[in-house]
């Protein structure tokens, strides 16, 4: 529930304060739900959880997926429904949004999964609404993004490893909260 808050909260803030342009309320909910999920599953790891190693997990999933995601639409060159471009394949909010949802669920369990998860879902239904990709191409960034989180995060322990060495000795320091 705590983190199903903090993202509606979040969502609240983000979409009263966004610029307006000429897209749709649905389009704009999206596209901050889509940076707002990165940004509170690293908000996760450095306040909530105290986490870097969660912190370097996250950025390695959003980097490969990222990675990923441009080199399929440098190479497929697919049009947009709309007809704003052609690089409609993968949608690259909705690939975003799946490794940010795959690393807190992966990373901190299901109760922080679930809201995650509903938020990206959202942001793909978001891209196919406003015409901005078509279902296979949401569906191909899902993929990519749950992917890249289930390969690159690794779950919670709550117990830090870490190798030490002054004045000639080396060893590991073992730390964590019980």
């Amino acid at each position: 529930m705590k983190a199903l808050s903090f993202i509606l909260l979040l969502s609240i803030l983000l979409i009263n304060s966004a610029p307006t342009l000429a897209k749709s309320n649905l389009e704009k909910s999206g596209d901050i739900i889509h940076l707002l999920l990165p940004a509170a599953a690293l908000g996760t790891t450095l306040i909530v959880e105290d986490d870097y190693q969660g912190s370097w997990q996250l950025i390695k999933t959003g980097v490969v997926s990222r990675v990923a995601v441009e080199g399929l639409k440098y190479g497929i060159d697919k049009d947009r429904p709309d007809d704003s471009g052609d690089d409609s394949f993968p949608s690259g909010h909705t690939a975003d949004s799946f490794a940010a949802a795959t690393f807190m669920q992966q990373r901190y369990g299901w109760k922080w999964g679930v809201p995650a998860y509903i938020a990206a879902t959202f942001v793909g239904y978001s891209r196919v609404e406003s015409d901005k990709h078509f279902i296979e191409d949401v569906l191909a960034g899902a993929a990519i993004g749950i992917i890249s989180g289930l390969y690159f995060t690794e779950p919670y322990s709550g117990i830090t490893i870490s190798p030490t060495a002054g004045g000639g000795h080396y060893g590991l320091n073992f730390s964590g909260t019980f």
